[in-house]
């Protein structure tokens, strides 16, 4: 992999909004991320793909972040994973660090915490990957003197070379889940829409992108410089972020009431911010 080639990212975390919301942090500074729900749909998409770093939470049904790490390091020694929980305890640090966790981080982490955690990623699988080439390199030119066959040495160590060679595929990735349930709402990501009951909304993406990050923090009253931040992409002060984000807030408020939710779901927390209220933390 060349400096000029974007890392690829495989985010694993069986609640939509979370794996929403950190890809979505990760893409905006250049990462091609592909999502997985379950350990086990990670393990298929590590088999047919290589990925500079696995990011994945450590409480899933069926396997779990701490044996998907077992099992990816046993294929692959040099992978890089980094786990992330909610539930830390001494014990699950000291067996990730055992199986050979790149990092452990506590939800929730902050979109800075997580980008610097996988940029240290990137940059140690990179240079694990140079390393393992110039020793593959320095054996076959070794090999080419002992061999008589000038041509045969040539075709050997073409293909060794390119055994080692990343593949990467320019396919986009398919949703790993056509729906998520957030409260009362159903939440459909690949096409900026939301449904209470039968009803459908039609979100504009700072809207959609708006519920799913308060859903991925939710329990935390979120400032609106961070919403501006995270969901809009650019920096401002809070007093001018308030001013950008409350329109937002209005109209999907305004959604949700005209398809008959009387649940205000997002709450205003008065010169700080705003969260999910406890019927949408609830599920």
């Amino acid at each position: 992999m060349t400096g000029n080639q974007p890392a690829h990212v495989l985010v694993v975390d069986d609640e939509g909004a979370n794996r929403y919301s950190v890809s979505k942090t990760l893409q905006r500074v250049g990462y091609v991320v592909e999502e997985a729900a379950s350990g086990e749909d990670a393990l298929d998409h590590v088999d047919k793909q290589e990925f500079d770093v696995v990011l994945t939470d450590i409480r899933m049904q069926g396997i779990d972040g701490i044996e998907l790490l077992r099992r990816i390091k046993e294929a692959s020694p040099d992978a890089i994973v980094i786990l992330m929980t909610g539930y830390a305890s001494l014990g699950t640090a000291v067996e990730a660090l055992r199986l050979g966790a790149h990092d452990y981080l506590i939800k929730p982490s902050s979109s800075q915490d997580i980008r610097s955690s996988v940029g240290r990623g990137v940059e140690r699988a990179r240079n694990l990957k140079r390393r393992r080439r110039l020793l593959d390199a320095i054996k076959t030119d070794v090999f080419e003197l002992a061999r008589e066959d000038v041509e045969s040495a040539r075709i050997s160590y073409d293909t060794g070379f390119e055994r080692q060679t990343p593949q990467y595929s320019e396919r986009i990735p398919e949703p790993v889940s056509n729906t998520m349930q957030l409260g009362p709402l159903t939440v459909f990501p690949g096409r900026y829409q939301i449904s209470v009951g039968e009803k459908p909304i039609d979100l504009t993406p700072t809207e959609f992108d708006l519920l799913l990050y308060l859903a991925a923090h939710r329990g935390r009253v979120v400032p609106c410089h961070e919403l501006v931040r995270e969901v809009r992409g650019y920096a401002v002060d809070e007093s001018e972020a308030r001013e950008v984000i409350r329109p937002h807030v209005s109209n999907l408020r305004r959604k949700l009431k005209s398809a008959g939710e009387n649940t205000d779901l997002i709450v205003n927390v008065r010169g700080i911010g705003y969260r999910l209220s406890e019927v949408a933390e609830a599920t």
